[in-house]
Order: C-alpha cells, then structure tokens, then sequence
C-alpha cells in the first residue's frame, strides 16, 4: 500500500476517477436490490478494503491513525458519508449520463472554495481548462435532464458539493492522513443504508456487485484521491475528475446500451482537451 504514495497526486487523481466511473455501470446492473440495499453491502466491501489499507499502513497504531486526523478526519467522513448515499440514489433513480454531469459541477465549487478558503490562485491556463470543461458539460446536459427525473438529479448535487467540502479538508491538512475518515464516511453510509432498507436480504448476484462496487470501484478509487489530493492544488483535482464523466457514460453505453446522443460526444471531447491542457501546463511548472 506504501507503493501508492510514491504515485504523483494528479496521476493518482486520475486512477480514482477511472475507477469510480464504473458505479453507474454497477449500480444499473444490480437485479433486484433497492437503493439503500445497494449502499449497504457496497458499504460493507468498502469499509473491508479501507481497514486492509489501514492495517498494512498502521499495523499497530491504526487506532492512533484515527486520533491524528481527529476532527478534521471525523468531519470528513461525515460529509462523504452524504455523498455516498446521494451517490447511489442518484444513479438509482436518474440516468448514469445525468449524475456524472452533474457530480462534475464539483470543478465550479472545487475553484471557488479553493480560492476563498485556501487562498489558492487560480491560474490563467486554470481559468481557461475550467471553462472549456463547464462547456463540454453544458453542452452534454443541454438535452438530456428529464423533468421526470428531477428528484435523483437533484439529489445528485450532494456529491459535488460534498467532495469538493472533503478536497477542501485534505487540502487544508495536508500531512494528517485523512483514509481514516473513509472507514468513518462508511460506518455512516452502512448505518443509513441498514435503517433505510428494511432488510439487507439480496441475491448472490448483487452481492457480488457490491463487492465489486465496494472494494474496487469506490474503495479504490477514494483512497488514491484522498491521498492524490494532498498533492495537488484543489482546481487541478475538479479538471483531472471531469474524465469521470467522460467515461461514466462511456461503460454505460458500451454495456448496458444507454446511448448518449453525438452532442454528449462533443461535449466529452471538450473535457479531455481541458484535462490535457492543464495535464500541460502542470507539467510545465514542475519542469520550469
């Protein structure tokens, strides 16, 4: 586990993005769970792979891997809890297309809390890429946010605006590990999908996606941002995690046959132009 801090923040940024674009993907597959049962036993998987991440770190003093990261840790995890479950119910009750363009609205307020509570400038290549990004996504959601789904897409905005609280914290605190409030983000996610379900009674099939869902796609991909993130400027994070939705749609599409029109292709190319853009001129800087 070591071996993922020797990774450079934006490319670990990246990876995460990767892997969390496959939860539309998962939760779209599942056969007959609901929601809150889905984010149960996704929770379960997820708080199995963060303990072997803190073991293997901590060995002995993982109790005291809790105590360092203390409120800011505890807070945290508190609100990654709520972006968990808007997460799921989101993507459980709109289209995988319309929360990935939504959750990247996180990029607006990523720049804007970074530059009032961090005093982060943001630069002029910066300014440009956000831009560029927030009109590749306009343009993808321009046709395609359904009155009829209005409830999942608002409930949708819980995850930009909690992810981009938890980037502000890592930023802040950047040498207290905060992985310790990924365990406490998902004891508060299995609580509320435990009382919200009923009964955690599924079958062996969805099981096994919340497997999948919990311990690769959001286990996985939550470490390597949280530990990315202490390394790289809050802006640059909201640019590398537009291409998650980019490929969000993409699985969904190949898969599950939730075609995007072309404009949604255009708009897609537009992120990554942004995301190389600022890839280029981070890369300038560390070379200069």
């Amino acid at each position: 586990m070591q071996l993922i801090r020797k990774i450079p923040g934006p490319l670990l940024i990246l990876l995460g993005a990767f892997s969390l674009s496959f939860g539309g993907l998962i939760v779209k597959s599942f056969e007959g769970a609901t929601e809150w049962q889905i984010l149960f036993w996704r929770t379960v998987f997820f708080l199995l792979v963060v303990s072997v991440y803190l073991i293997t770190t901590y060995k002995k003093n993982i109790f005291k891997s809790f105590y360092i990261s203390g409120i800011p840790g505890f807070f945290g995890g508190f609100i990654l809890s709520l972006g968990f479950c808007g997460y799921v119910f989101a993507m459980y009750n709109t289209t995988v297309a319309n929360a990935n363009f939504i959750i990247q609205t996180q990029t607006i307020f990523l720049a804007i809390f970074g530059y009032f509570f961090l005093k982060e400038k943001i630069s002029k290549i910066t300014l440009i890429s956000i831009v560029l990004a927030i009109s590749g996504i306009i343009l993808m959601v321009g046709n395609t946010l359904s009155p009829g789904q209005m409830l999942g897409n608002v409930v949708a905005f819980i995850m930009p605006i909690s992810f981009a609280v938890l980037i502000l914290v890592i930023r802040k605190y950047p040498n207290v590990d905060m992985v310790p409030s990924q365990f406490i983000a998902g004891i508060f996610a299995l609580i509320i999908g435990y009382l919200m379900s009923g009964k955690i009674n599924i079958s062996y099939h969805d099981i096994f996606l919340g497997f999948l869902a919990g311990f690769f796609q959001v286990g996985f991909g939550f470490i390597f941002i949280t530990i990315g993130a202490q390394r790289t400027p809050s802006a640059m994070v909201g640019i590398i995690m537009l291409t998650e939705a980019v490929f969000g749609p993409l699985w969904a599409w190949l898969f599950i046959n939730e075609q995007p029109p072309k404009i949604v292709l255009l708009g897609g190319t537009i992120i990554i132009i942004a995301v190389l853009l600022q890839f280029l001129h981070q890369y300038k800087i560390n070379k200069g």
